[in-house]
């Protein structure tokens, strides 16, 4: 791996961190509604998935998914049926008031499972990982070494703008005061809208 080939897969990634898709827009809403704080679980559960993805597709099935368009058909679906639960969930969930220091119920586990299910299903990154990520790693030479290169640069700045997304979002909060149920409505739809055109789009 050149150092022009990994600055090549920074510009890559960046453009997918800046992009607002679904694990931003559940991170907002977490943000306005649980607070920064809660939100870095579901980071960690976003990243944790991602490296069972690379790890899976760089040393396990790369060739089987590449060869196997169901197993990404199958993700697909689940990654539909899950995102519309958590539109139903965040447009049902109370917001919190700015002003406030009540502690909404939602454990720990719970925001790192959302994190983690939303990346690993994502068709998106199961496409990414197999497709892409594979094209910066020279696998006739140390490859090991290559692959924790790329997956520490990965996770680190994926963790980095899902972080800097709900400190964002928590500093838009105050916009919304006066209509806090907002910014949940917004984020529902949004998330429907993206489980829509994964259910249409996305063909393997």
């Amino acid at each position: 791996m050149l150092p022009l080939e990994y600055f090549l897969f920074l510009q890559i990634i960046l453009f997918l961190f800046i992009t607002p898709g679904t694990p931003r827009i559940v991170i907002i809403s977490y943000s306005m509604n649980y607070g920064v704080k809660k939100c870095i679980w579901t980071a960690l559960g976003d990243v944790t998935a991602n490296i069972f993805q690379a790890t899976l597709v760089i040393f396990v099935i790369g060739s089987f998914i590449s060869d196997h368009p169901l197993f990404l058909t199958t993700f697909k679906w689940i990654g539909v049926v899950y995102i519309s639960y958590l539109a139903y969930d965040i447009y049902n969930s109370k917001p919190k008031n700015i002003n406030s220091n009540e502690i909404l119920e939602k454990s720990l586990i719970s925001f790192f499972k959302d994190g983690f299910v939303v990346a690993g299903t994502s068709p998106k990154a199961w496409m990414f990982f197999p497709f892409i990520f594979p094209q910066f790693i020279d696998f006739n030479s140390n490859y090991i070494v290559q692959f924790l290169i790329l997956i520490t640069t990965y996770v680190l700045l994926d963790f980095l703008s899902l972080v800097a997304y709900a400190i964002l979002a928590k500093k838009l909060i105050v916009w919304l005061k006066a209509n806090p149920k907002t910014i949940n409505t917004i984020s529902a739809c949004v998330l429907i809208i993206i489980a829509i055109i994964i259910a249409i789009t996305q063909q393997y």
